[in-house]
């Protein structure tokens, strides 16, 4: 089993950052690939961002790309998310997602991920 839990979240302006950290406990060993998701008031779910196991590879959905940066830091078992120029549109909750060990490869649909996080949220204000 794998526990993940999230960091960082709160209420920021427009235009301003806030960097998310997702802590892997328990038997976090191996190559995984990580994502977060979030969801925002009255809509579901939705991938924002994935790094591969061997964190070679990143994704983004096209309304993060170029604004946020997904890293791995494999020592200290953390994802971490760095969001800049926020808009009100980012509002919600963001949760990390960690694959099965040895499913390195990112995906972008939920089922793929078989651990999930508690959630962090996330409010941006015009």
């Amino acid at each position: 089993q794998v526990q993940l839990v999230e960091f960082g979240g709160g209420s920021v302006q427009a235009g301003g950052s806030l960097k998310l950290s997702c802590v892997a406990s328990g038997d976090a060993s191996g190559d995984y690939a990580m994502a977060w998701f979030r969801q925002g008031p009255g809509k579901e779910r939705e991938f924002v961002s994935g790094i591969s196991g061997r964190s070679d590879r990143t994704m983004y959905a096209d309304s993060v790309r170029g604004r946020f940066t997904i890293s791995r830091d494999g020592a200290k078992k953390t994802l971490y998310l760095k969001m800049d120029n926020l808009n009100v549109e980012d509002t919600g909750d963001y949760y990390c997602a960690a694959r099965s060990p040895r499913s390195v490869a990112i995906t972008t649909t939920q089922i793929s991920y078989k651990y999930w996080g508690q959630g962090t949220q996330v409010t941006v204000s015009s």
